[in-house]
């Protein structure tokens, strides 16, 4: 079976349409028998995403840090959960497991997961398709600020091609999955 990691804030956010398209994430992947691998977690954009797919008849295979599944809640009712030692241990395993990235909103360790993921790649330790679902333009300004890495000489243009940006649930899954 094909695996997308999803990477997304462990709270909703501001907007409602982070909600939704978490949701619609979710039940999309199942849908397409894809599965997910996320953070674990049953609150925010996480566990959004992980129930619709969930309900939907979707794999959904979580790796939580121990030091963070009392906090974050661990999801109860995953196809499986894996309970790892730190977030180094935890991004290596969600990277074995999936064919692909794609990150919602969320914040810190939404950007260092997609942030190492896109390195891995960009060093050819892991070959994965990392991709951003731009709701509502949350990512606007961090893919103006790529743009300026290469403008100023800090990141070569093929590098900055490594992250793709989705503009809808489905183009974001194809281009995770490499198909575009």
């Amino acid at each position: 079976m094909k695996r997308i990691a999803i990477f997304c804030g462990s709270s909703a956010g501001a907007s409602p349409a982070f909600a939704r398209t978490a949701q619609e994430l979710g039940r999309r992947l199942a849908e397409r028998k894809i599965g997910m691998v996320y953070g674990g977690a049953s609150v925010g954009l996480m566990g959004l995403a992980a129930q619709a797919a969930l309900d939907g008849g979707g794999e959904v295979i979580g790796v939580i840090p121990r030091s963070l599944r009392e906090r974050e809640l661990a999801h109860p009712s995953l196809s499986e959960l894996h309970v790892v030692e730190g977030m180094h241990e935890r991004k290596a395993l969600m990277s074995s497991l999936s064919q692909g990235v794609i990150a919602l909103p969320g914040g810190f360790g939404t950007l260092d997961e997609l942030f190492e993921a896109l390195t891995w790649r960009q060093l050819g330790i892991r070959h994965l398709h990392c991709t951003l679902l731009n709701v509502d333009g949350y990512y606007d300004s961090l893919l103006a600020f790529l743009d300026r890495c290469v403008e100023q000489g800090f990141v070569r243009p093929e590098n900055r091609r490594l992250l793709g940006v989705g503009a809808s649930v489905d183009e974001a899954i194809d281009r995770a999955l490499g198909a575009s």
